[in-house]
């Protein structure tokens, strides 16, 4: 099952778990409240599985890739890495599966407080549309992820800043309680 817990303000290695002492855990019903949600499904039969299937078609995720982050598989590595954890957010829908390794997910509370999502083999995460988030591997360093998406892929990141976005004022109207 997902972990969650509410980071430290420490400025250290970006991959080290950086919990609150005491830990100040978050639920997965507190993630919900954010517009997160959380899936167990398994990985090692992804090409087959049936759940991602009927996943894929209920929620219209009509395409997906598969990235691998590495020193040695991933292009650019340090660069993307930097570009990973730069706080942003997206005009779509996020939605990551761990097929292999791990990572973190880091996203901001009501309060704009960070909270971090420990991600494994088998998670899959789906972020809301205007959330500030930012992602990283942890101290093993490496994560295997499949990449999905509603019609074709938008890469685009918006760095914080980016309040102005109708993606990011429907997403406060969602927190608030006054989306529709």
């Amino acid at each position: 099952m997902v972990e969650a817990w509410y980071m430290d303000e420490s400025q250290e290695d970006q991959r080290a778990p950086h919990r609150l002492q005491p830990n100040r855990a978050v639920s997965l019903e507190q993630l919900r409240l954010l517009g997160v949600t959380y899936r167990k499904l398994d990985a090692d039969n992804y090409e087959t599985d049936p759940c991602l299937k009927e996943i894929r078609k209920v929620e219209n995720y009509s395409w997906m890739d598969i990235i691998t982050i590495h020193k040695d598989k991933l292009p650019n590595y340090e660069e993307k890495i930097k570009t990973f954890y730069e706080e942003h957010l997206h005009l779509d829908d996020e939605i990551r599966y761990i097929l292999d390794g791990s990572g973190y997910f880091d996203v901001r509370d009501k309060d704009d407080k960070w909270i971090r999502i420990s991600m494994e083999k088998g998670d899959m995460i789906t972020l809301p549309a205007g959330i500030y988030h930012r992602f990283t591997l942890d101290e093993n360093n490496y994560v295997k992820a499949m990449r999905l998406f509603v019609g074709e892929p938008v890469w685009t990141a918006y760095n914080r800043p980016a309040d102005d976005f109708p993606a990011r004022k429907q997403y406060m109207k969602f927190l608030t309680g006054e989306a529709q």
